[in-house]
């Protein structure tokens, strides 16, 4: 956290404070309370009805509850932003802004559930006793790598989707805006050599999806270096992640990975060198994600490669999780997809890629205000769920997550 005083931290005339007071959320009935027939409708004695019916077939809470359509945001706050473990209660004014782009983007009812626990066992349980509340957990800001092991049991005791954003929607958007960044520099995806900065939540989960998409030499590189045979120091996901990748055996810093390479993608909120983007293949691509301070500066990236994207609103191809994470909840509550598969997040990746139909090295990514994503998104999704696929049709994937 900030070692600033609290007078340089929060000042309530500032415009950012003054739009989050009283916070962003509130309660809406959607039905009308007139009189004494309405009351007895939605409230005693008529309510006694649905509930008996529920009790009888659980199945009709999808229908007769608010279940159908709302998602839990949850968080414990170890990893929120670029700001680190800031806890729960800081997290959640993240968690609120989360919702409200779940209703504005995709008019799905988000609830943040902020936590304090401390043991992957404390979430995941805790999860999973409010869970039949939901329709959906989406898990946000929970700090590797106990956010692939919260992430994994939760699926295994949920029949209903979970989704880590961090990851999965990260990686979503990537990969499609690597579809459209190839298009604009002409080079065939499988042949890319692809190097992703950061073996984090972020980096495991795009290093799969590009894997899965058919990109064929990933490698991946931590803050002590290539992720390669010589590594015997690892934790178990990034000894996964060193197995599935790097089939060249590169070994060595950030610079060696970085040789003759097409594309860095950069995850990690970690810098890289001017003197190592030199060593790229001409018609380089480079997405410095972290933000608000991206792995290399907008400007200093584009001396070196011919698209640029960055997780930033300020300068042209944003990659930002809100292309993905609506229409997936979308897609998954209106088909009653019980999990997110890798199936479903492949063909979110080509439905937002789609949308653009002539990519330019400014523009490889819809806007996140294009009012075509979500439902786009949400119809991919869905129809992996019904097997109505319409356009690119994503064959079974062994990669999974960690």
């Amino acid at each position: 956290m900030s070692a600033l005083p609290i007078t340089q931290l929060f000042d309530p005339s500032d415009p950012v404070f003054r739009a989050h007071e009283g916070g962003k959320l509130g309660v809406h009935a959607t039905s009308d309370l007139r009189d004494a027939a309405d009351l007895s409708l939605l409230y005693t004695p008529g309510v006694a009805q649905v509930s008996r019916a529920i009790a009888a077939d659980p199945t009709l809470a999808a229908v007769y509850t608010s279940r159908r359509n709302t998602v839990a945001v949850v968080s414990d706050g170890t990893a929120v932003l670029g700001l680190g473990d800031v806890g729960p209660l800081a997290a959640m004014p993240v968690m609120e802004g989360k919702a409200v782009l779940f209703k504005h983007f995709a008019d799905v009812d988000a609830v943040p559930v902020c936590m304090q626990t401390g043991t992957v066992e404390e979430i995941v349980d805790a999860v999973v006793r409010i869970a039949p509340t939901y329709g959906g957990i989406n898990l946000e800001d929970i700090s590797a790598p106990r956010c692939f092991e919260i992430e994994r049991r939760l699926q295994a005791r949920l029949d209903i989707p979970v989704f880590h954003d961090d990851q999965h929607g990260t990686a979503i958007v990537a990969l499609a805006a690597l579809l459209g960044a190839v298009r604009v520099v002409d080079k065939d995806l499988a042949a890319l050599t692809v190097v992703v900065s950061g073996a984090g939540a972020a980096g495991v989960a795009v290093s799969r999806i590009l894997l899965a998409a058919g990109v064929e030499d990933v490698v991946v590189v931590d803050s002590r270096g290539v992720l390669g045979p010589d590594r015997v120091d690892l934790v178990p996901h990034k000894q996964q992640l060193r197995d599935l990748t790097n089939p060249r055996g590169v070994t060595g810093s950030i610079g060696d990975a970085l040789c003759a390479a097409d594309v860095l993608i950069g995850v990690s909120g970690g810098t890289v060198a001017e003197r190592d983007l030199l060593r790229m293949a001409p018609r380089a691509i480079i997405f410095a994600l972290a933000n608000p301070d991206p792995e290399v500066h907008p400007v200093v990236a584009a001396r070196f490669a011919e698209v640029v994207a960055t997780g930033r609103s300020d300068f042209p191809n944003q990659i930002n999780n809100v292309l993905a994470f609506p229409g997936i909840f979308r897609g998954a509550l209106d088909s009653g997809a019980r999990r997110i598969t890798e199936e479903m997040k492949l063909a979110a990746a080509y439905a937002i890629a789609d949308l653009v139909d002539a990519p330019t090295a400014d523009r490889i990514v819809p806007s996140v205000f294009d009012d075509r994503v979500a439902p786009a998104v949400a119809a991919a999704v869905a129809g992996q769920v019904t097997g109505r696929v319409a356009g690119h049709v994503v064959g079974p994937v062994t990669a999974s997550s960690c």
